[in-house]
């Protein structure tokens, strides 16, 4: 088999010291207490956590400290999650194992805060993680700009037969307001005190007037 074949195994998370403990089944309307797991010095299981993801799975992995051996394995999905937080305490969580179809819960505590501080913050990163491979940006709105305004284009170009006037400066107002696009004069008289183009006399072969 390649290698490169294989699908990258990422650690989010290593807890050096956790510990579990059986737990008494679940109150109707209620949620687990630490309180009722007996004594807490007392756990069932020592060790170590590691939460690994491969192929965008993720995994709770219980693990003996010095030979790795597996005691537990919990997966871990965003939209049924197997981790739910007692109500008594932030070091303590209720963990929903499964193995071959059966399901089990154990209780799971850590040391320090700040240890189950990262176990919480690890778990919400790949949640988001999760969630946004979910639902991909279309190429449409990675491409398109928001500032950009998607109206209809408008045609500013000129019809057939259509002019406007325009304003020339150096000239007087009368002249400047009869003049079209193409400088010719709108008035249609031959005086010359209009400023219009003179009539030409009638070609050598009319007859002239008696």
């Amino acid at each position: 088999m390649n290698v490169l074949d294989d699908e990258v195994e990422s650690i989010l998370y290593i807890g050096r010291e956790i510990s579990v403990y059986k737990i008494p089944p679940l109150k109707a309307n209620e949620g687990h207490r630490a309180n009722d797991w007996g004594d807490l010095a007392q756990p069932l299981w020592k060790g170590r956590l590691r939460i690994t993801e491969k192929s965008n799975v993720a995994a709770l992995l219980f693990e003996d400290a010095q030979t790795g051996e597996l005691f537990a394995r919990a997966e871990y999905d965003p939209l049924k999650p197997s981790v739910e937080a007692v109500l008594d305490s932030s070091r303590y969580f209720v963990i929903r194992v499964e193995d071959a179809g059966k399901k089990a819960y154990i209780g799971m505590g850590f040391a320090e805060r700040t240890d189950s501080f990262d176990f919480n913050v690890a778990l919400q990163d790949y949640t988001k993680r999760y969630k946004a491979s979910l639902n991909p940006p279309s190429p449409a709105s990675e491409t398109s700009s928001p500032h950009v305004p998607t109206g209809p284009k408008k045609d500013y170009s000129l019809k057939e037969g259509q002019t406007f006037s325009i304003s020339i400066p150096g000239r007087s107002h009368k002249s400047a307001s009869g003049a079209n696009l193409f400088g010719s004069a709108s008035g249609g008289s031959g005086s010359a005190g209009g400023g219009g183009i003179p009539l030409l006399p009638p070609p050598p072969s009319a007859p002239r007037k008696r």
